[in-house]
């Protein structure tokens, strides 16, 4: 999953995991997408159980996986207006990813306003997942994201001093690998990568930016220390999508 330099990007294709229908844009047609992703060859690719088949099944050398292990419903404006927000872990899930071959399973450790059941379910799936890990010696990413409501449902929470903390609690509760979003301020992103000590950190890409946008915040991040990248939307969205991993691998590895 991380190459010879310490770093990865990960290209996330889960997204019809959660039920929002606004996600579905540009993976209608998922062995496509999947086709196309293991040509341009980033380091790992992100799918959820239900897809994962459709990497391991394909023939030659090919990105590695990393599953999804857990399914919410906190995307989408409709999100807003729930009376219950979950948070759901497969059964069995680092069996199947194990069976799978997969390198890593990701997990959320959702953090909204007033939402307090929900992140306790969160705790509760990554100390669960942590235990299964530990048995079959399997790297556990986790994602800790924190949200605000806004026009088109809860969207990312920037503030340093909230991501900071999550991402702490992630580490305290036994990640290997953090998966979190970049802080508003971008200089600031050193804080996380201190906060998160030994663990890589990974900078989630969140909603479809342009390609200026989301080139430089990725150099930025790079420079101060980050290990690498999560994108999905960004890469799945764009017209030329291998286009957009080969420059984008090239900022992760080589600067």
């Amino acid at each position: 999953m991380f190459g010879a330099d310490g770093r990865c990007f990960d290209v996330a294709v889960d997204h019809g995991f959660f039920g929002e229908p606004s996600f579905l844009s540009g993976i209608e047609d998922m062995r496509s997408v999947v086709a196309t992703l293991i040509d341009a060859a980033p380091d790992a690719i992100q799918l959820s159980p239900g897809q994962a088949h459709l990497l391991q099944q394909a023939a030659g050398p090919k990105p590695a996986l990393v599953m999804r292990s857990d399914v919410a419903n906190v995307y989408g404006r409709a999100a807003l207006e729930r009376d219950r927000l979950f948070s759901y872990a497969v059964e069995d899930a680092v069996e199947q990813a194990i069976r799978l071959d997969a390198a890593c399973v990701c997990v959320n450790l959702l953090a909204l306003p007033g939402q307090y059941e929900l992140h306790e379910q969160c705790v509760r799936n990554i100390a669960t997942l942590r235990a299964a890990c530990d048995r079959y010696d399997m790297p556990l990413m986790v994602e800790p994201l924190a949200m605000k409501p806004g026009d088109s449902g809860y969207g990312v929470n920037g503030d340093t001093e909230t991501i900071v903390t999550l991402v702490r609690q992630a580490v305290e509760l036994g990640a290997d690998v953090i998966k979190a979003d970049p802080t508003d301020a971008i200089e600031e992103y050193s804080a996380v990568i201190a906060v998160a000590g030994s663990r890589p950190v990974l900078v989630r890409g969140g909603g479809r930016v342009s390609d200026e946008e989301i080139i430089e915040r990725t150099r930025q991040l790079i420079a101060v220390g980050a290990s690498g990248i999560v994108y999905g939307r960004n890469v799945i969205q764009h017209p030329r999508p291998a286009e957009i991993i080969w420059a984008l691998m090239a900022i992760v590895h080589g600067g």
